[in-house]
């Protein structure tokens, strides 16, 4: 069974090791996930399959606008839509408190998620020059606007 739940503290570690192994992930260290939970402006969701996680996405609500911090899946369960099904219920969640809108950067060289927010509405709105580092790349900037 695969549903997508709010991330509980227990979830820092499978949530960290998902990152290690995906190269767009963020690449937090632990402090920076546990004070996820201490901030009410945040938050993460899981997708967990068979009762393991295999994917998580972070946003942080900043007044009517919410920024999609980190998203990963593991390499096992990619293409199979899971990470489709994180955006859309981090976007429906989005809605219901109020969102106007959602923005987020992604890797230039990124088609792949790239594909996937055009998927769901999002539109290139800007670049952000040399942004990621390791290697060093521009990050393009999606925007989102909920419909009023």
């Amino acid at each position: 069974m695969t549903f997508v739940r709010p991330a509980v503290p227990e979830d820092i570690s499978p949530i960290i090791e998902i990152a290690r192994h995906s190269a767009t992930a963020g690449q937090w260290n632990p402090k920076e996930y546990e004070k996820l939970f201490a901030d009410a402006l945040r938050v993460t969701l899981v997708i967990e399959e068979n009762g393991k996680v295999t994917g998580f996405i972070v946003a942080r609500a900043i007044a009517d606008e919410w920024e999609i911090e980190n998203v990963a899946v593991t390499v096992a369960a990619r293409r199979r839509g899971l990470g489709s099904r994180l955006l859309g219920e981090l976007v429906n969640l989005a809605q219901t408190r109020g969102a106007k809108r959602a923005f987020l950067e992604v890797r230039e060289s990124n088609q792949e998620a790239q594909a996937l927010y055009k998927k769901w509405g999002f539109t290139e709105a800007g670049r952000r020059q040399s942004y990621y580092q390791n290697p060093s790349e521009d990050a393009l900037i999606f925007r989102f606007s909920f419909p009023q």
